[in-house]
């Protein structure tokens, strides 16, 4: 994990003490690198901090995604990247 990620990234200024954890214990996990493997981990992710009462917003949520796309070849991150982009338009209804 580069950790330039969390000292350049001014979104994480604003993040709660325990949010802040949260995210560094997961950047230093293991991570997939495929993508297949990255939205159950994902939402596993998410789910063991929704046991913690700890809750992301979307942009927090986009920066989880950023941190697992750092493990990823470039073919998986844009892989990544289409699927994510078609996961929001379906949310927006279109």
């Amino acid at each position: 994990m580069d950790m330039n990620f969390f000292k350049n990234n001014p979104a994480l200024g604003n993040l709660s003490p325990e949010k802040l954890e949260f995210l560094m214990n997961f950047a230093n996990a293991g991570k997939p690198t495929q993508m297949k493997d990255m939205a159950p981990f994902l939402f596993g992710t998410l789910n063991n901090a929704k046991k913690k009462n700890i809750q992301f917003s979307q942009s927090e949520t986009d920066l989880l995604i950023q941190i697992l796309k750092q493990n990823m070849s470039p073919e998986e991150a844009q892989k990544a990247d289409r699927i994510i982009a078609l996961m929001n338009s379906n949310k927006k209804g279109g």
